[in-house]
């Protein structure tokens, strides 16, 4: 899975969320917020410990701009339906993974330039397209699939240069689920989240 952390990694802060009661008026204003939201705490990081002694801040930030269950079900793919009632625990754990891996990414963040491109809404699904440019100045695409959510967009899925982390998810569990069962699948998660989290 190391190249869904580098994914990740790019992705910076952007992948997150504004609070339920900070809901925005449009997908793209709904990212610039989570951005500005995000970039408040990270700016004030000048060492590893401010990041760790933040990341309970930074995680009321993310959970509720993910669509969760959504990224959990198309990550899954066909094997969905061995879940057999399972559901639930599979996105719990899934949350665990992706939360703990996501939260760590923002640690990373050294001040690139984000870019806020053009945005597509088609009824209840858009696309949010943006960019990171980095020191060097090369600019790194990121386009955000979101979905209406009550009164509220989140997100489902992140397209980072043209590879979908949904997608990725979905081989490298594939692979697994060749070999092993769900529950050998939620074990293998729920040690990705713990390693993340220590």
């Amino acid at each position: 899975m190391k190249g869904t952390f580098v994914c990740i990694k790019v992705a910076l802060a952007a992948l997150f969320i504004a609070s339920i009661v900070h809901a925005a008026s449009s997908p793209k204003a709904a990212i610039q917020d989570t951005l500005d939201r995000v970039l408040t705490v990270t700016r004030t990081f000048n060492s590893q410990q401010d990041f760790i002694d933040n990341k309970p801040k930074l995680r009321a930030i993310i959970i509720p701009r993910f669509d969760f269950t959504e990224m959990a079900r198309r990550s899954l793919g066909a094997d969905w339906s061995r879940l057999a009632g399972r559901e639930k625990e599979f996105v719990d754990t899934f949350i665990q993974f992706a939360e703990a891996s996501y939260t760590n990414a923002l640690g990373t963040y050294r001040g690139e330039k984000m870019i806020y491109g053009r945005e597509i809404i088609d009824n209840d699904t858009a696309e949010v397209h943006t960019a990171v440019v980095g020191s060097s100045g090369e600019a790194t695409p990121i386009v955000y699939m979101m979905r209406r959510v009550g009164a509220d967009w989140k997100v489902y899925d992140v397209v980072i240069d043209d590879v979908s982390l949904t997608s990725n998810f979905r081989s490298q569990f594939a692979r697994i689920l060749r070999n092993d069962s769900i529950d050998g699948l939620m074990a293998k998660l729920r040690a990705k989240a713990q390693v993340a989290s220590s």
